[in-house]
């Protein structure tokens, strides 16, 4: 794997360790709903489908 790539993942992992950190969750933890689900455990779950995406495009185009 190219150091470029490895470095977008090792950022990615550093972003992803901060975002789904506990202080920075607490601002989606409302009573509100997003489509059924609570507001919480849909961000949780949206933030962690967005950090599996970009870490397949990133090693996807390192196979191309």
């Amino acid at each position: 794997m190219k150091k470029r790539h490895e470095q977008k993942l090792i950022i990615l992992s550093i972003t992803a360790l901060a975002i789904l950190n506990v202080p920075f969750l607490l601002i989606f933890n409302n009573d509100g709903h997003v489509f059924g689900v609570p507001t919480f455990y849909f961000s949780i779950f949206s933030i962690w489908l967005v950090v599996i995406l970009v870490s397949y495009i990133v090693i996807k185009r390192h196979y191309e």
